[in-house]
C-alpha cells in the first residue's frame, strides 16, 4: 500500500464527473488499498477517486464503524434533512455548513463487482453523499 497525493481545490480535475468503473481487478484493488491508508493517514472520513487523480466512479467511507468500498455508486433513496459543518481532504482547513438528506440508501459494488445496498444516517449518510458529490465535480462549498 502506498500513500497517494491528494489532490488540491483548484485542480479541473475535482470538477470533472467520473467514468463508470469497469474492471475489478488487482489494479482496483491495489489503489482502493492506496485511498484507505492515505484516507486515514490524512485522518479524514472518506476519500473519492478524483481526489487522488483518477476520474473512475469510486470512493470509499469510514466515520469510525468500518471501511465502504463503493463503486458506482447510485443515490437508491434520501429523505430527512440533517444540517452541520463539512470539510474536504481537497480544501483543507476549511469547513462550511451544509444541509443534507438525514437518510439515504445507496447500491453500489464491491471490489469485486458484486452489488450490496446499504443504508445509512446522519454522519455517515453526510459522508457517503459528499464522496458521491466527488463523483459528479459537485464540492461541498457548492452547497453552502
Amino acid at each position: 500500500m502506498a500513500i497517494r497525493n491528494i489532490v488540491k481545490y483548484g485542480d479541473d480535475t475535482l470538477r470533472k464527473v467520473c467514468r463508470t468503473q469497469l474492471t475489478f481487478d488487482p489494479h482496483l484493488h491495489q489503489i482502493l488499498d492506496d485511498m484507505a491508508e492515505t484516507m486515514y493517514a490524512a485522518e479524514g472520513v472518506g476519500l473519492a477517486a478524483p481526489q487522488v487523480g483518477i476520474l473512475r466512479r469510486f470512493c470509499i467511507v469510514d466515520v469510525g464503524d468500518g471501511l465502504i468500498e463503493l463503486i458506482n455508486p447510485v443515490l437508491l433513496e434520501s429523505d430527512g434533512e440533517q444540517t452541520g459543518e463539512e470539510g474536504c481532504l481537497s480544501i483543507p482547513d476549511k469547513y462550511a455548513t451544509v444541509t443534507r438528506p438525514l437518510n439515504v440508501k445507496v447500491r453500489a459494488q464491491d471490489r469485486f463487482g458484486n452489488s450490496f445496498e446499504v443504508s445509512a444516517t446522519e454522519l455517515k449518510a453526510r459522508a457517503i453523499l459528499h464522496e458521491i458529490d466527488h463523483l459528479d465535480g459537485v464540492l461541498y462549498i457548492d452547497r453552502v
